[in-house]
């Protein structure tokens, strides 16, 4: 195998072996019927001066002198174009999506193979071996693992498994929608927070806006913040309704108060109106934790047709676990399980079946209170009341144990935003 590292820095001559300088870079360019970009130029340098020669002129790459196949004063010159890719300049100590694996990794190194006397990008090296062979101790560390009979991982993703982060302004992101989308929110997440601010902002608009809001409800709210800073006030107000409606409050909060009360003028008026009375409860309340979506049913309707009733209302739900029930007025009358509804009665009552000795929490019960009782009862979500043992809405576990199972375990905090 050749590496683009083994071949950097290595003298150039012209066909008479006169000196030209020393190779700094090679071209590449994408093919449309290839997955591999193909090398069409090499740069020289030598002091301050820099050439660039078609790769169709080189004699011999990879060798210690490499020569070229014409005279100094003949050696054409390559037009460059803004599709190039530059090996050293643009991919080398580069962040890229391995869209394979979801997660972002550093190219160490790349491996360039040749077929039938083209030169094409094979594989991006990721491993130590990248390293060391960059530092010059790759053979060293390959005789000292024989030695000690062990072997040097090598760690290598085909170039089409991966997407590259440009940064060049003349540079695009190229990260395939359709790859991203099938990523699991929580690695979409973990991807973002390897990014710097300019990436994680060209990555996120390639999702939709239901990606975009399950993919924000994975991060800390402060990286939400921060993540939907340059993002204008229309597109954040549609984020806003698509987020889970306690997750959507917690972010509404992060930012600066004169751009929340612009984005809940945007909003619906249904939605405004919910996160407005979010709002208004202590952050570190039940209330302010809680989420206005849940499940409920009348007490007086069939198993069956409680069925139909969830078909047509509960499709926003947070949790489908528990299903309340609830008067006419809202009044928290008892609670079952998807469980106790499958295996009821088609035509049984629901209050025939429901749990009447419910546990609740009020609005105004501090945040570990609230995870002390779903704890205690090993509950997967809890509902909130009023005075009135009016339903609010309800608090998951995951929401109320915030406070108690470490942050860097519940969530993904980005590491190297900046």
């Amino acid at each position: 195998m050749a590496f683009l590292s083994e071949i950097l820095g290595h003298t150039i001559t012209d066909f008479d072996g006169h000196y030209i300088g020393k190779l700094e870079d090679l071209v590449a360019r994408e093919l449309a019927d290839a997955t591999h970009p193909i090398v069409d130029a090499v740069v020289i340098k030598d002091g301050n001066r820099t050439m660039i020669v078609p790769y169709a002129l080189v004699m011999a790459l990879f060798a210690p002198s490499i020569p070229l196949k014409c005279r100094a004063d003949d050696i054409p010159h390559y037009e460059p174009t803004e599709n190039d890719i530059y090996l050293s300049r643009d991919v080398l100590d580069k962040q890229i999506i391995d869209t394979d694996g979801a997660r972002v990794v550093r190219v160490n190194d790349l491996e360039l193979v040749r077929v039938n006397g083209m030169l094409y990008v094979g594989n991006v090296d990721i491993g130590l071996m990248g390293i060391f062979r960059r530092v010059g101790i790759a053979d060293t560390t390959q005789r000292l693992a024989a030695i000690f009979k062990r072997s040097v991982p090598q760690t290598f993703i085909s170039w089409d498994d991966v997407e590259l982060l440009r940064h060049d302004p003349f540079m695009r992101l190229r990260v395939p929608v359709e790859s991203i989308s099938e990523l699991h929110p929580a690695d979409v997440a973990e991807i973002i927070s390897d990014m710097n601010k300019l990436e994680s902002g060209q990555l996120l608009e390639a999702l939709n806006m239901e990606q975009l809001a399950d993919t924000l409800e994975e991060v800390e709210t402060e990286f939400q913040a921060d993540l939907v800073e340059n993002m204008s006030d229309e597109k954040v107000a549609d984020l806003l309704e698509e987020m889970e409606p306690d997750e959507a409050a917690d972010l509404l909060a992060e930012l600066p108060e004169e751009r929340s009360r612009d984005l809940l003028a945007l909003m619906n008026k249904e939605d405004s109106d919910e996160m407005q009375k979010l709002l208004s409860y202590d952050e570190d309340s039940a209330g302010g934790i809680m989420t206005t979506e849940y499940a409920c049913v009348p007490p007086n309707v069939t198993a069956e047709d409680a069925i139909r009733i969830l078909r047509e209302t509960a499709t926003d739900a947070e949790t489908l676990f528990y299903v309340y029930v609830t008067d006419a007025s809202d009044h928290l009358m008892g609670v079952f399980s998807l469980s106790n509804l499958i295996f009821a009665n088609p035509d049984a009552r629901v209050e025939e079946f429901m749990e009447d000795r419910v546990k609740s929490v009020s609005l105004e019960d501090d945040q570990e209170e609230v995870a002390q009782v779903i704890t205690k009862y090993d509950l997967i979500a809890i509902p909130v009341v009023d005075e009135n043992n009016v339903m609010q809405g309800i608090v998951t576990a995951d929401d109320a144990l915030d406070k108690i199972i470490p942050t860097a375990w519940k969530k993904r905090l980005p590491r190297f935003y900046r």
